[in-house]
């Protein structure tokens, strides 16, 4: 048996599952059953009624929804095979998710929130109190760590965090009277920094990096800040990993000319036990808890995008805040009915599972595990930054300003691509082929061919080393063989896919209904 070099770093023999597998609806055979649900009660019955015959007409199918109809054993063999044909942090290691900061979640935090999932969030506030102490001491953590005076968790992710400071935004101007209608962003900032407001109603002003620095000037923010000016809205540190140290001055002339400051913090970790959004100025802010504090994406959610205001603009959150009366917690709908407030931004309070865990990584992490989260974070980018600039043909833009990169940083491959021809997207599709993410940027590429990386505060040293060398060997290949690497993945689930229907809403199909309707 040939035995297995362990002393290479770039794994070269990986390939992942693949299993062919037809999505459900195309497995289902009617009349096959996985679990046969008890009916209710006579006395269930007679109590609530059929559940049906209460509705209106118009709200009442006119025949059964339309579910697949599988067995047991080929609901569960179907997942695991899906399950293995997918990259997570679990099985890989997770630098290459950029901004999205993939760190790792305790799993202890895991079997802990399962102990929620036979909560209902319509049930009375006295069957609940454990999970709404829970939302109540993760706010007031959350205003430890940022300064700000109140927090609500009902926004279901980072976008809808930001929407949520652009609508707080909207109902504070129109409480008293003022038609402001610009918001003040930048261009590194995420894009949804512009589009909540945007969403709003907002016309959005961009700021441009200082060509040096490659932060905003403050001159170029006198510059276009005016009493038209509602709001300024900014990640500190940008999604480029440069943190701009004179944010506070921006604040001061914002509010100098009337304007509130909302501070995306998406990219939290660099920052946590070191500086907060009150001293610098903010009015505003908010955390993704499925990045920042610990608990998965989930595949694009659960998710929870924790949004809090400074003191005196507490009364423009969202409905209901969760109180404590000294005797029992409950949900406060005081602001409600204000002639000027959000209301609601959506259903229900919270995503309580991702509110568990990041109760949790708190609790366990405590303050000076918090700032060490930050430090390591740091570090570990620091680190991974020198590594990174040794590979011929990476480079970085603003190497000679004052700001640095604190947690992440955005590369560019651009050296690579005028000699070889191979794109940073043909770079992402060949990475998979070693089991790992690569990204590259928000779109438009601001930077030309652009590598985004965050390691956090989760890889060892060996394991930044060994996601390095992987991108070495890779950058090496597009000398060697490029046409191999832009033909790239050739280990992984599918290979290359035809992308041109995603500018062709004729040619989507959102729903397994809408695919038959069109394709079948």
């Amino acid at each position: 048996m040939k035995r297995i070099d362990r002393t290479q770093k770039v794994r070269t023999g990986f390939h992942e599952a693949k299993w062919d597998e037809p999505i459900i609806y195309e497995l289902s055979k009617p009349g096959e059953r996985g679990i046969l649900p008890p009916h209710a009660e006579e006395k269930v019955r007679k109590t609530v009624g059929d559940g049906v015959s209460a509705l209106p007409e118009g709200l009442r199918r006119k025949q059964t929804v339309n579910l697949p109809e599988l067995s047991q054993s080929r609901v569960l063999r179907h997942y695991l095979r899906l399950s293995q044909e997918t990259l997570g942090a679990d099985v890989n290691i997770e630098i290459g998710q950029g901004t999205c900061t993939m760190k790792y979640s305790p799993k202890v935090n895991e079997q802990l929130s399962r102990s929620l999932f036979d909560l209902h969030p319509l049930q009375d506030p006295s069957t609940v109190q454990g999970i709404l102490k829970i939302f109540h001491e993760t706010d007031r953590y959350m205003q430890e760590i940022s300064g700000m005076s109140r927090f609500t968790f009902q926004p279901g992710g980072g976008s809808q965090g930001l929407f949520t400071m652009a609508s707080v935004v909207r109902a504070y101007m129109d409480s008293r009277g003022e038609t402001r209608d610009e918001f003040i962003s930048t261009i590194y900032s995420h894009p949804s920094d512009a589009a909540a407001p945007a969403l709003k109603g907002y016309k959005i002003i961009y700021l441009q990096p200082d060509p040096e620095t490659g932060v905003p000037d403050l001159k170029a923010f006198k510059a276009v800040c005016t009493e038209r000016t509602a709001g300024f809205i900014q990640a500190n540190p940008e999604d480029t990993g440069l943190y701009n140290g004179h944010i506070a001055q921006f604040t001061e002339y914002a509010h100098k000319m009337g304007a509130l400051c909302c501070y995306d913090q998406a990219n939290g970790n660099a920052v946590l036990g070191v500086a907060r959004a009150k001293e610098a100025g903010f009015d505003m802010c908010h955390f993704n808890l499925h990045k920042t504090f610990s608990t998965p994406h989930g595949c694009g959610g659960p998710a929870c995008g924790a949004t809090g205001v400074r003191e005196g603009l507490e009364e423009f959150l969202p409905a209901p805040l969760i109180d404590f009366d000294g005797e029992k917690y409950f949900y406060n709908y005081a602001f409600e009915n204000k002639e000027f407030g959000v209301r609601k931004v959506r259903s229900y309070y919270g995503v309580a599972p991702v509110v568990f865990k990041t109760y949790c990584w708190i609790r366990s992490m405590g303050p000076n595990g918090l700032y060490q989260v930050t430090k390591t974070a740091v570090l570990n980018n620091n680190y991974m930054f020198k590594k990174m600039l040794e590979i011929p043909g990476v480079s970085a833009y603003y190497m000679d300003g004052k700001n640095q990169r604190v947690e992440q940083c955005r590369y560019t491959m651009e050296k690579i691509f005028e000699d070889t021809g191979v794109s940073t997207t043909d770079i992402q599709r060949r990475m998979m082929d070693f089991g790992m993410h690569y990204w590259t940027s928000h779109h438009p590429f601001y930077l030309p061919e652009p590598i985004t990386l965050e390691p956090t505060e989760t890889p060892s040293k060996e394991d930044i080393d060994e996601y390095v060398e992987t991108l070495k060997y890779v950058f090496r290949e597009c000398y060697e063989k490029p046409e191999y690497v832009k033909s790239a993945p050739h280990a992984s689930t599918t290979h290359q896919v035809d992308e041109s229907v995603m500018d062709d809403p004729a040619k989507w199909a959102t729903s397994w209904k809408v695919y038959l309707r069109k394709y079948q």
